[in-house]
């Protein structure tokens, strides 16, 4: 069962895709945002080749557990998504999955420059990841 994710962001969308066995996440892309059009016609792309059974989206919450702006923002974005793709569409808490994916490439001595090119991607597959995990422990 193939899985994508996605972290949505104002400026970039990261995407990660679980194995056929939804047990790892791996990294594939981050989509640099420009206008809707453009971006929803590069994730039916996506959709197209990897055919995901279900989408599970960062939904960026405050440390209270509450939703923010950007969090409606990230809300808006499915609303459309949900005109591509058919399939289950999950919200996932990605609280601090931005810092720990800095922290990640920091740690890999990974230039400032690279790190903007791939934290979306490496905070998607952070979100990924453990929703796999918390999903295979059930």
């Amino acid at each position: 069962m193939r899985i994508l994710s996605m972290d949505v962001g104002d400026k970039r969308i990261g995407m990660a895709i679980s194995d056929a066995l939804g047990w790892t996440a791996q990294g594939i892309d981050t989509l640099v945002r420009r206008d809707n059009k453009h971006d929803f016609e590069y994730i039916q792309e996506i959709l197209d080749r990897y055919q995901p059974e279900k989408i599970v989206i960062g939904l960026p919450k405050n440390m209270n557990g509450s939703i923010g702006p950007q969090g409606e923002k990230v809300k808006a974005f499915a609303d459309i998504l949900k005109d591509y793709y058919n399939g289950e569409i999950v919200f996932w808490d990605e609280r601090l999955t931005t810092v720990s994916a800095h922290k990640v490439l920091i740690e890999a001595d990974m230039s400032r420059k690279k790190r903007k090119q791939k934290v979306d991607q490496m905070a998607a597959v952070f979100i990924l990841q453990s929703y796999l995990d918390y999903i295979n422990q059930k």
